[in-house]
């Protein structure tokens, strides 16, 4: 039996611009080689790191892009690896910076949401897109 002790914990963010060419909502996704998919930038928290420190982090770590997070988005919860997991994930819109392709992740993609619903690997997280846009009309 598993305890919260064996909980992995992650964080990351739906990363998002508006389009330098016509103004429209644009999402990031990123493809890891390692597992072949794409989904949101995301990753492990370092020990007693907080979630939304952590979820920068990550963001900037596999997008090269600084953000500035908003509104708290719904978190997953899934057995990866046998274990348990917990991603706490954040609305954040891209402020600067530039993709440098690496080992972790080696290609991202702004896309529509509509076509980043599409191309996420994941159907769990389809509805981050989602929530991203209802946090979005709220604001």
């Amino acid at each position: 039996m598993t305890g919260p002790e064996d909980t992995v914990l992650a964080a990351g963010c739906v990363l998002w611009r508006r389009s330098p060419f016509d103004g429209g909502l644009e999402i990031c996704l990123v493809h890891r080689p390692k597992y072949d998919d794409w989904s949101h930038p995301k990753g492990k928290l370092k020990r007693g790191e907080d979630a939304l420190a952590g979820a920068l982090r990550e963001v900037l770590e596999e997008t090269g892009h600084h953000c500035a997070p908003g509104a708290e988005l719904p978190t997953m919860r899934y057995v990866a690896n046998g274990r348990p997991k917990r991603v706490s994930y954040w609305a954040a819109e891209a402020t600067e910076g530039d993709f440098t392709p690496g080992d972790e992740v080696d290609r991202i993609l702004w896309l529509s949401p509509t076509a980043a619903r599409n191309r996420l690997t994941q159907p769990r997280d389809r509805d981050l897109v989602d929530a991203l846009l209802d946090s979005l009309h709220r604001a």
